[in-house]
């Protein structure tokens, strides 16, 4: 019984991911990373943009762990930004015009 599909598979051809597969974070290593970041999502209403140090963050942790190949981080889109400094926290709501 074929369901729909042709009695031959040969016409299907299976690649594999472009980066390769990772293992998942079973142990929790980069999880706080995660959090982080998702806070961030949550605060600058899913404004991926201004939670990207965050996620080069999370990608650096999971290299560091190894949880995924080692690459530079110019080759994941993160070659030009810097870490944040202290003094300017994470926007979390526009602020209120004074009148």
């Amino acid at each position: 019984m074929s369901f729909g599909r042709p009695p031959t598979f040969s016409m299907f051809q299976v690649l594999p991911p472009e980066r390769g597969s990772f293992p998942l974070d079973h142990y929790g290593d980069c999880k706080e990373a995660m959090k982080e970041y998702l806070q961030c999502l949550k605060a600058n209403k899913n404004d991926n943009g201004a939670c990207r140090h965050l996620s080069k963050k999370y990608l650096q942790c999971r290299m560091d762990n190894d949880l995924m190949e080692r690459d530079d981080m110019k080759n994941l889109g993160f070659g030009d930004i810097q870490e944040p400094s202290q003094e300017t926290p994470a926007r979390t709501e526009p602020r209120e015009r004074i009148v």
